[in-house]
């Protein structure tokens, strides 16, 4: 991916193509859960946590509001959104990864997001549908914020998600503990003891969402751009200099204040599956909001027993497999696949096949993979053989392939995930890697090969005798060289060869003339 190509030339960007209210009212029955009778905003939860489909409120709260829910919580919706089948989705993300970004500023007039424009007092952030998404949540969360933010030092835009605690009309509080960019450009404002403008993108399409996930040292826009495969259209926010895309359904501008991390926010459950303890973190306070006139509310779905099943971890596995396989391609000669587990967060637990071409191979995926992200836990490494997003074929292969003593490494005093509670406060861990492929060099032991049914594949002969003249074969090769259809006849055959001749058979099983 290059360089940012920013124009004023607007008349060649599609304001409606990447439109996340036209993504979710395309999507099917199987992929979509319609709701259209009125329902409380204290509701929301118990229908959204593991919905299998995104979940669209025609009326939710005291004011009838349009929300959707769950959008990129399914690797097909995340296809979908790609046009492409579920298999095909990693090559597709890195074909767009390699394109030329356009960026195109759009002119306020004419940007859907700033079709109603709100400030002063009725800039209020609770007239906007964030509902209580877990029971001791501390109060109701915005939680499909794209945060937009210009680096002071590099002029270059980041681009991530964030979360927004609700304090009040004005305020709200913006999770910045996790080491992220954002946090690292903020914590650089405030102590200049300066304030950091930033504005939230609210109602975006899922291209949006998974180019946010990426962290690349390059202006963020121009992933935003290379991901949707087409110019993005942007505007300069109202209230200050950022850009953001023009057709996103709502904005929230704003400015996180000089004062660091003072404010209390949480708890709140996070996307590994249990609460994040009370925290201290920023203060966002909004200046302007701005919307389209039907303008289509987002929430994501983060926590709960059914982690598979939400936005956070299928954007997370997608990344993490990116990330994995840049690492693999430099450390091992032929990676084959990379599947992070949304199961398990979409970070913790990454699955590897490779064909190995040199002894150790194994070893250097394991290690490559751990040190590629630091959320990684587990690594799982299997021949070519084993389809690694099955988990009954991945059981199989740590079950009959995998040696305690001889194929588990372990290293420890890592950098680990904080929120991982098994680390019990800490910020550093243990981490594993299991080599669950067979040594290098012993594909051709018949003890290791998979069996399957026969497929009666190969050459003809004229009688079984000729066929044994031939070279030793498998019974299968036997009644393939005869076209038997049935088995028997041939076995009556070699009993009567066995009695009249020196037939017999290899270590292998094959049967030929000694």
């Amino acid at each position: 991916m290059g360089d940012v190509t920013t124009t004023n030339t607007s008349a060649a960007v599609d304001l409606e193509a990447f439109r996340l209210r036209r993504f979710v009212e395309s999507l099917p029955a199987e992929e979509l859960d319609e709701r259209r009778d009125p329902v409380d905003l204290a509701d929301l939860p118990q229908i959204i946590d593991g919905n299998p489909k995104a979940v669209l409120f025609r009326k939710a709260g005291s004011d009838a509001q349009e929300i959707v829910a769950s959008v990129c919580a399914s690797r097909s919706r995340l296809a979908r959104a790609f046009g492409v089948a579920p298999a095909g989705l990693f090559n597709e993300v890195q074909r767009r990864l390699r394109n030329q970004p356009t960026v195109v500023e759009i002119a306020q007039s004419d940007a859907p997001c700033q079709q109603v424009v709100l400030t002063g007092d009725a800039a209020d952030l609770t007239r906007l549908p964030a509902h209580l998404q877990h029971g001791l949540d501390g109060a109701p969360y915005i939680s499909a914020a794209i945060d937009y933010v210009r680096d002071p030092r590099s002029g270059l835009t980041n681009v991530g998600i964030r979360r927004l605690m609700l304090r009040g009309p004005t305020e709200a509080g913006a999770d910045l503990v996790a080491p992220s960019d954002l946090k690292a450009i903020y914590e650089t404002s405030s102590r200049r003891g300066e304030r950091l403008p930033v504005s939230f993108v609210i109602g975006a399409h899922p291209v949006d969402y998974v180019a946010a996930m990426m962290r690349l040292p390059v202006d963020e826009l121009g992933v935003v751009a290379s991901l949707r495969d087409a110019p993005l259209g942007v505007v300069k926010c109202v209230t200050n200099d950022i850009l953001v895309p023009a057709d996103a359904e709502m904005v929230l501008e704003g400015y996180l204040d000089e004062h660091g991390h003072v404010e209390p926010e949480g708890p709140y459950g996070e996307f590994l599956g249990y609460y994040g303890a009370l925290k201290r973190n920023p203060v966002f306070h909004v200046t302007a909001i701005t919307h389209r006139k039907d303008a289509l509310f987002q929430t994501m779905s983060i926590s709960g027993p059914a982690l598979g099943r939400t936005d956070t971890a299928q954007l997370a596995a997608l990344r993490a497999e990116l990330t994995v396989w840049r690492a693999l391609e430099t450390a091992v000669r032929e990676p084959v696949s990379v599947y992070a587990a949304a199961s398990s967060g979409g970070l913790l637990n990454v699955r590897v096949a490779i064909r190995q071409r040199v002894p150790g191979e194994a070893r250097n995926a394991i290690a490559a993979t751990l040190g590629s992200l630091a959320n990684v836990k587990h690594v799982f490494v299997v021949d070519p053989d084993i389809d690694i997003t099955n988990d009954e074929q991945m059981d199989w292969a740590l079950a009959t392939r995998f040696q305690a003593d001889r194929d588990l490494l372990i290293m420890e005093g890592l950098r680990a995930m904080p929120l991982d509670p098994s680390l019990n406060g800490s910020h550093k861990g243990a981490k594993a890697g299991f080599d669950c492929t067979w040594p290098f060099g012993s594909h051709d032991r018949l003890d290791v090969r998979v069996p399957e049914a026969p497929r009666f594949e190969g050459k003809r002969f004229a009688s079984l005798r000729e066929a044994l003249e031939d070279g030793p074969k498998f019974f299968e090769e036997l009644m393939t060289a005869v076209g038997s259809r049935d088995g028997r006849e041939v076995v009556r055959e070699l009993d009567q060869l066995r009695k009249s001749t020196s037939l017999t058979r290899d270590a292998q099983g094959r049967y030929y003339f000694g």
